[in-house]
């Protein structure tokens, strides 16, 4: 240390050297924010060749671009071939036959009949009387009775059909066809048993999936016949599109000789599904093979059993996709719907086969036919032109002409259902009134009738043409009336969520009030029930979203008293959406609303479960409240403010994020009430207490640091000294307790922290000093005893203690606390040499220690760099005598030996060394390396 005795601070003039820092200020001549003028366009002399540009639009003057872009069209249309159709229908079917298996759930244990002894040879079953099991649709009832039913769990059962299918494809290619269809037949019977209801779409599923490869292994075979000889010669290859006459005799032999064998068996259905499987081989015999659909689904009219012949159509629909499409007309489509509304209604009103467990429960019954009613109406309309709907609507029973398109002839609930789904919105908008018509008078047990009405209002919202006001207003009193009618809370919902877009788009208020009057008296009398908080969500949501205020949305009759009604996630997610609104639109200051925006954080903040609650969750809800609180504003009323956020604090305790907005709110209203010329000491003071009081209740000590930091500076902005000493004081008692990974796995933002070190030390600067060196010495010694500090660190907070003791030694100091109304240690220590000794003991200090810690930096790079940081602060700090030159000499010797020769950094600190320098001293130091 005796060797830095003579060290002395290098004077500083601020106020001139900002002067000479300044950029002289020149007035512009042109705007620099306003828009640039456009680029001039640059003709390229002698280039006639046209550069095609994918990303350019169309030249609508050019004749020849729109030719090749039609040429492209029609070669696109070319391009996709029947093949990828075909592909893209298998893929759809597979996803439908996943939603079957997915959509109803299977019981663990399934009855085998007799006639599934191909399944129960694998599984494992066991013996159980029919009384036991309530057999249901048995063949022959007596037989059963006398045998028994077997019993296999739903996984044997899979795994059977799964083996099965294993084994005929082996058999097939073992050349062994025979046994390949008897083993096809015996799956094709499973179809036949419906005694397990829920189990019959996967079942459906799995066994379709074994016949559609039989039926595509004779495709091929036969295909195969066509286009090879039997000595191995090629006679053709057969296009997409061939027709029977491109067939030689002996494929068509071959073809014949399969529907032979799927005439003769006995069994209705196993007949109809075999042929169904191959019904894309009748290709290579006839000219127009989707003829064959007429007979077949005559053929499924004999099939009693309402589950088994659905699916059975259902599959037929399937299979007729693989047939040439500008064959197939939606004529069987419809006359499979006249027949399903026959067989439904017959079930509906208990007419409909003997066995008795389909009639115990008709309503899973036409559950799970429902479907095979979807798939069937989505391929009627799939390519119908809109011209046809009428036609197709008349055939469908629906109507008596084209003029009339909906009229009073009722039509099975669930079918009415899919055909609204599938019906274009010009249609439904067109017809509002005659649909209505329809839905009353179908009324059955099949369908919900309540969801039709939804589905009404929903298509009718789709629409961009808009209607007739006189016609909306029909519709939509219709519909309210028959709502009223609806006692339960759930469908009064379902039918009015629909309508509510349309009462607001076409400004029927009186309606809006009779829904909400109708929601009000009904969730009175029985409260509201989980399942229906959702329907009550999106009312809300859809009345919020058309609301520009929020005050017109308040003052609705019975929206506020329905909200308070309501409770768990559907009411968070309304509350979050009505504080979205409240906070984009600007400050809050009507005082009635600002109570009901409390109130519903309230709401909001009880609702969350802090304990287990993820952090991804709270996020949300803890923006939107914090922000709610930020644009509060009671104007001139600043102690009414200030109240305002101390309820807040003590309402939302669980909230940190909000904890930081109150802090930074109350120093906010600090400096507004500084600014005011009226006196307001005591309530500065309130707000700095505020802020004391709240910020140790925020967990994370980083953000205590910096609103530790932030409320210190207000307390020095209103000259309250004590108190800005407390702040510091805490400040500092934070970053001794600072850890790099903050109780966490994330890394702390170490330039962060760097930042809020260099701040506390300018903040010192005005702090008048009570103990000269006290603060500096705390982070001296915090910093040696912080153990994850990196040396790299540790230079630049040892730098800024440095230039921090160096300012405070000037005669003038660069800035003071409440425009030099408080103070500054320059005049509190005028000329006290003991004030300066004690500077100079601490640089002394910091330095050794600073020239230490450049030497600990295991990088080469970095401890070049660290040793020319020191170097800039010490020439800066300090004069450039002797002792002090020798140190910046060594550390510029020290960045020569890490450093590039041509580095940037290391020259500039030499001339700058240089600079300093007295001219005796200035041949020590050369200016290139």
């Amino acid at each position: 240390m005796d060797q830095w005795a003579s060290m002395e601070f290098r004077p500083r003039n601020y106020s001139a050297e900002e002067e000479s820092h300044s950029l002289p200020r020149v007035r512009a001549e042109n705007d620099p924010l306003s828009t640039p003028c456009s680029s001039k366009e640059v003709d390229v002399v002698g280039q006639k060749e046209e550069i095609y540009d994918p990303l350019r639009g169309i030249d609508a003057n050019s004749p020849a671009s729109l030719k090749d872009l039609q040429y492209f069209d029609d070669n696109s249309v070319k391009v996709l071939s029947e093949s990828s159709s075909v592909q893209l229908q298998e893929k759809e079917w597979s996803s439908f036959k996943k939603f079957l298996i997915q959509r109803f759930s299977v019981p663990k244990t399934v009855s085998v009949s007799a006639m599934s002894d191909v399944i129960v040879k694998i599984g494992k079953a066991s013996e159980r009387s029919s009384t036991n099991m309530h057999l249901e649709e048995l063949e022959d009832p007596q037989k059963f009775a006398e045998e028994g039913v077997r019993m296999i769990t739903q996984k044997e059962y899979v795994s059977r059909l799964h083996e099965l299918k294993a084994e005929i494809a082996h058999s097939w290619q073992n050349d062994d066809r025979v046994t390949s269809l008897k083993l096809t037949i015996k799956v094709t019977r499973l179809m036949m048993d419906t005694s397990v209801l829920q189990f019959y779409p996967m079942l459906f599923a799995l066994a379709t999936d074994i016949m559609d490869m039989l039926g595509d292994m004779v495709f091929e075979r036969i295909k195969c016949k066509a286009e090879v000889s039997e000595d191995g010669t090629r006679i053709c290859y057969l296009p997409a599109d061939f027709t029977s006459s491109d067939i030689c005799s002996d494929a068509k032999e071959t073809c014949n000789n399969w529907f032979y064998k799927i005439g003769s068996i006995q069994e209705l259905l196993p007949r109809i599904y075999l042929e169904l499987a191959i019904l894309h081989c009748w290709r290579f015999l006839i000219v127009q093979p989707a003829d064959c659909l007429k007979r077949l689904v005559t053929m499924i009219r004999g099939i009693a059993d309402p589950l088994a012949s659905a699916y059975c159509r259902l599959y037929m629909v399937h299979c007729s996709q693989k047939l040439p499409h500008c064959s197939v007309s939606v004529g069987y489509l419809i006359i499979c719907i006249n027949d399903m509304k026959v067989q439904l209604s017959r079930v509906m009103s208990a007419r409909e086969t003997s066995h008795g467990k389909l009639l115990e429960n008709p309503a899973l019954l036409i559950i799970l036919i429902e479907p095979t009613i979807e798939y069937i109406m989505k391929s009627i309309f799939k390519d119908l032109n809109q011209r046809h709907i009428g036609d197709m609507l008349v055939d469908l029973e629906l109507c008596k002409d084209k003029k009339e398109l909906f009229g009073t002839i009722p039509c099975v609930s669930v079918i009415l259902h899919h055909l609204l789904k599938e019906l274009p919105v010009e249609v439904v908008q067109s017809n509002a009134a005659g649909i209505i018509n329809l839905i009353e008078c179908s009324n059955d047990t099949s369908f919900d009738q309540c969801l039709n009405y939804r589905l009404l209002g929903f298509k009718l919202c789709e629409s961009r043409r808009q209607m007739e006001v006189t016609n909306v207003q029909a519709v939509v009193n219709r519909v309210i009336e028959v709502s009223t009618q609806y006692d339960c809370l759930e469908k009064y919902l379902t039918v009015v969520d629909a309508f509510v877009d349309i009462v607001l788009q076409y400004g029927m208020d009186n309606y809006l009030s009779i829904i909400l009057e109708g929601v009000s008296e009904r969730a009175c009398i029985k409260g509201i029930a989980e399942n229906e908080l959702a329907t009550l969500e999106s009312i809300f949501i859809k009345l919020l979203t058309h609301f520009n205020n929020l005050e017109d949305a308040f003052s609705l009759s019975h929206f506020v008293e329905i909200l308070d009604m309501m409770y768990g996630s559907s009411r968070s997610v309304i509350i979050v959406h009505i504080l979205k609104i409240a906070t984009r639109s600007g400050y809050l200051r009507d005082p009635t609303t600002i109570q009901f925006l409390i109130e519903i954080c309230q709401a909001l903040h009880d609702d969350i479960d802090f304990p287990n609650v993820k952090e991804d969750d709270l996020q949300q809800p803890a923006r939107l409240i914090s922000r709610f609180v930020q644009m509060v504003d009671y104007g001139a009323e600043m102690e009414r403010q200030l109240t305002f956020l101390v309820e807040c604090r003590g309402a939302f305790s669980g909230i940190n994020e909000l904890k930081e907005t109150l802090v930074h709110k109350s120093n906010h209203l600090a400096i507004k009430a500084m600014k005011d010329s009226k006196n307001h000491l005591s309530f500065i003071k309130a707000c700095i207490a505020f802020s004391e009081v709240t910020i140790p209740s925020i967990s994370a000590p980083i953000r205590q640091l910096n609103l530790f930091l932030e409320t210190a500076e207000v307390a020095l902005l209103g000259g309250l000294i004590s108190h800005s000493d407390g702040l510091l004081d805490s400040a500092i008692t934070c970053l001794e307790s600072l850890d790099l990974m903050n109780g966490s796995r994330v890394r702390a933002d170490v330039d962060g922290i760097l930042s809020t070190v260099r701040k506390v030390c300018s903040l010192f600067v005005m702090v008048p000093e009570r103990g000269v060196t006290n603060i500096p010495k705390s982070i001296f010694f915090l910093i040696n005893s912080l153990s994850w500090m990196a040396p790299r660190f540790r230079t630049r907070i040892l730098c800024a203690v440095i230039t921090l003791t160096a300012t405070l030694s000037q005669k003038k100091l660069p800035y003071h606390a409440n425009h030099g109304k408080v103070p500054g240690n320059e005049l509190l220590f005028f000329e006290d040499q003991s004030y300066c000794e004690e500077l100079k003991s601490l640089s002394k200090c910091v330095l050794q220690n600073l020239v230490d810690v450049v030497h600990q930096e295991p990088s080469q790079a970095s401890r070049g760099v660290m040793a020319l940081e020191a170097c800039d602060c010490i020439m800066s700090s300090f004069k450039l005598n002797p002792e002090i030159s020798t140190i910046c000499s060594k550390l510029i010797e020290t960045a020569k030996l890490c450093l590039s020769e041509n580095d940037k950094y290391l020259q500039s600190t030499m001339e700058l060394m240089n600079k300093y320098l007295p001219t005796t001293q200035r041949a020590v130091l050369p200016l290139t390396v």
